[in-house]
């Protein structure tokens, strides 16, 4: 059985090898940003105008007989209210005695006061891997930081 063709055949395992990669990445510190805030105090001067009324009480004696109680009126700045009082006579009647003159005065007043402001400022500074700054600061500046 020698020269049987099939006998021959011998059967050999070949094996399939796959390789496989995995990446993976590692954080490495290579710098940092620091951010410090400056309070500035600032003193500014307001002005404003400040309004006052006073009222100065005036009393108009009369002693008018009237025939109804007037009514309280207005005349320029100043209110008039009338002041009336029964008397017996030989008849009732009103007796106009006084009015109270009102009268109003403006007056404006300036006055100055200072007032105290603040303003923080941002200083920027660019670190190393160690925290050391490795940029200066440019300044104050306006707008966003980037």
């Amino acid at each position: 059985m020698a020269d049987d063709p099939e006998a021959s055949h011998e059967e050999v395992v070949i094996p399939v090898v796959e390789e496989e990669l995995q990446a993976e990445a590692v954080p490495v510190k290579t710098g940092s940003v620091r951010v410090d805030k400056h309070v500035e105090k600032r003193i500014r001067t307001i002005q404003a105008a400040l309004l006052h009324e006073d009222v100065e009480v005036r009393r108009v004696p009369l002693n008018r007989v009237v025939h109804e109680i007037p009514a309280v009126r207005k005349k320029g700045d100043t209110v008039i209210v009338p002041v009336v009082e029964e008397e017996i006579v030989v008849t009732k009647r009103l007796v106009l005695k006084e009015e109270v003159h009102l009268i109003k005065r403006r007056t404006k007043d300036r006055f100055k006061k200072n007032v105290e402001l603040e303003r923080e400022r941002a200083a920027i500074h660019r670190l190393d891997a160690s925290g050391r700054i490795i940029t200066p600061s440019p300044g104050p500046r306006r707008g966003p930081v980037r």
